[in-house]
């Protein structure tokens, strides 16, 4: 500990845990040591908000079902994890995606179709008509 101590000079004077990340003398690239501080840097707050996301329940069976699918490579992700839970053709997963607004939500939605509701899928996701 005492070598840490030495490598990060502000383990013994902070209140709160302190990751001290002692990425080596060697570089890759000559004079590219804020690149190798930055990739230890991204690494670790990678697994901090990870770590955090698991423990907030937004993680279900590896995937992160509570993300916002807020461009077309995130709602193609949310489709294809619909399809992959549910083995539904891709059109159906999409529809779900879009009438729930999340993966979550689709598939708790479509645990209900499968299990508790006898109404088909199509009269569920399409808009009624007003009278």
């Amino acid at each position: 500990m005492h070598h840490l101590q030495s490598e990060c000079s502000l383990i013994g004077h902070a209140d709160h845990p302190i990751v001290c990340v002692v990425v080596g003398p060697e570089e890759i690239v000559t004079g590219s040591t804020r690149m190798k501080a930055g990739t230890a840097q991204k690494m670790i707050l990678n697994m901090i908000s990870t770590t955090t996301m698991i423990r907030l329940g937004k993680i279900e069976d590896n995937k992160m079902v509570d993300m916002q699918p807020s461009n077309n490579k995130l709602i193609d992700r949310g489709v294809r994890m619909i399809m992959e839970a549910t083995s539904l053709p891709y059109e159906e997963a999409s529809a779900l995606l879009s009438v729930h607004g999340s993966v979550r939500r689709a598939l708790e939605s479509n645990y209900l179709i499968l299990f508790i509701s006898p109404l088909p899928l199509f009269l569920l996701t399409t808009p009624a008509e007003p009278e």
